[in-house]
């Protein structure tokens, strides 16, 4: 999930969602492109790494260069960027086209790990990530109903970080360049939409009847922390 949407929903004429407030699904089409890009490059080249780590770098410099001009936060591109050119990095020194998508599998890896403890810590980090992007900082968990919800919502998202790598490991190991770069792409923006769509509703249907929302955390005597 990266990215934030600046629309206004009462402008849309429609509830909210996850996908309102965190863009998710653009920033997973976009993370997309330079996987494809390095595969396109390393095949018309006969196979060449060479090629494809440049083709990989370029397109990944062009989204970057679209991404800054369309308002995204300067911060969030430049790790968009840094994650091609470690994974540029790594091909570059072993010489094995599998290997870049390496860096993407451990990222997964640790991000399961990290979504799990979270949880377990009582610091989802979808309550995390939503309560930052609403400038909330921790006030939401003072809400034990959104807490709830949020501690449901994330393991909707381990969940993708767990497939991911179960997904990628065996074709990794295997050294299937062509069908990592189909789960890249199968497994990027359709499953962030999908995410967003199911842990959004999972969010929902946590929270009981008459809460006002995530803008409006709720204390235990029932009182917004805003309006105390």
């Amino acid at each position: 999930m990266t990215g934030t949407s600046e629309r206004d929903p009462t402008t849309v004429g429609r509830p909210e969602s996850l996908a309102d407030l965190l863009g998710g699904r653009r920033g997973a089409i976009d993370a997309s492109l330079p996987p494809v890009a390095f595969t396109v490059g390393w095949l018309l080249a006969g196979r060449s790494v060479t090629a494809g780590v440049v083709t990989a770098l370029a397109t990944g410099a062009v989204v970057a260069g679209w991404r800054l001009r369309r308002g995204d936060r300067p911060r969030s591109v430049l790790v968009g960027l840094l994650a091609v050119c470690v994974a540029a990095l790594v091909v570059v020194r072993t010489g094995r086209a599998e290997d870049f998508f390496l860096v993407q599998l451990l990222a997964n890896a640790a991000s399961a790990l990290a979504w799990t403890v979270s949880i377990v810590v009582r610091w989802p980090l979808l309550g995390v990530v939503v309560g930052t992007a609403l400038g909330q900082r921790g006030r939401w968990r003072r809400d034990p109903a959104l807490l709830r919800a949020y501690g449901r919502g994330s393991w909707v998202w381990t969940a993708t970080y767990v497939l991911r790598v179960a997904v990628f490991l065996p074709l990794y190991l295997g050294g299937q360049v062509l069908a990592l770069t189909a789960a890249r792409v199968g497994l990027t923006w359709p499953l962030v939409a999908a995410a967003l769509a199911i842990s959004w509703a999972v969010v929902r249907r946590s929270l009981p009847a008459g809460h006002p929302g995530l803008r409006h955390p709720v204390t235990p005597d029932g009182v917004p922390p805003e309006q105390r």
